[in-house]
């Protein structure tokens, strides 16, 4: 698929490596919807791309009944759906034993809601409208790009409940590429390392130098442009189905 034919619904898309991801589809000719919680930002997005390339969804990723009310509103905008990046996601931050106890079951389950489930739940209603697409070269219909991390791996002190959501979304991505091949839908995944995002900027600087030099090379943070190129690119190769690629400068996260 080309970039310049994406119709892209993109979940935390007003922000961060969503956002990023956006800016490159309209750049090179695409259509995008931006699915978010935060208005103000999503009309601030929308201004930038151009409201005749990006329209705003306020979208609670765990509705489900929302989720595919938005998802036919957008692919009316877009003139068709045929692709899905799931970058909307929380940290869901806690030990598992707390200095105030254990961690409260609610925010285990916010977190993997969110991240997991949302995931889930945005991909099967976008692959409901994408199984009808007419068939391009490779009879391909769609792609969905789902967002994981290398916490999925080595979750830290601390991420029992982020780690247990993205490694979720890892381990349902060759599944869901299997069952949705009939369809021709590719379904892949990005476990990205640490990022500049909006959530790093506000870290104090020693703590923004201390991750940096944690990576072996580049030893700096993730550019979300950098995020977005590989998004691209697993647009445009047709024969990448079914894995998780790291994107992060050969990093492995320590205990804590």
């Amino acid at each position: 698929m080309q970039t310049s034919n994406a119709r892209a619904v993109i979940t935390g898309g007003v922000s961060g490596l969503g956002f990023a991801v956006a800016q490159r589809l309209v750049r090179d000719g695409g259509r995008v919807a931006l699915f978010d919680v935060n208005a103000e930002k999503g009309e601030l997005a929308v201004a930038e791309l151009g409201a005749d390339k990006a329209k705003f969804f306020r979208t609670d990723v765990t509705d489900e009944a929302g989720v595919v009310a938005n998802v036919a509103a957008a692919a009316a905008f877009l003139g068709g759906l045929n692709v899905t990046m799931n970058c909307a996601g929380i940290l869901g931050a806690g030990r598992v034993l707390g200095k105030e106890g254990a961690m409260p079951l609610s925010q285990f389950q916010g977190t993997v809601m969110v991240n997991l489930v949302g995931s889930f739940n945005v991909a099967k209603a976008c692959a409901a409208l994408m199984q009808n697409n007419e068939a391009g070269p490779d009879g391909e219909r769609g792609v969905i790009i789902n967002t994981a991390s290398v916490a999925a791996y080595e979750g830290q002190i601390g991420q029992a409940a982020y780690s247990a959501s993205k490694g979720g979304v890892v381990a349902m991505t060759l599944p869901m590429a299997r069952e949705l091949a009939r369809f021709g839908i590719r379904v892949v995944t990005i476990a990205p390392g640490v990022f500049w995002t909006p959530m790093v900027d506000g870290m104090p600087d020693s703590v923004q130098q201390s991750l940096a030099a944690s990576i072996p090379f580049p030893s700096r943070l993730g550019k979300p442009e950098e995020f977005a190129d590989l998004a691209a690119y697993i647009l445009g190769n047709t024969y990448i189905n079914g894995e998780t690629i790291r994107l992060d400068g050969a990093t492995r996260l320590a205990p804590k």
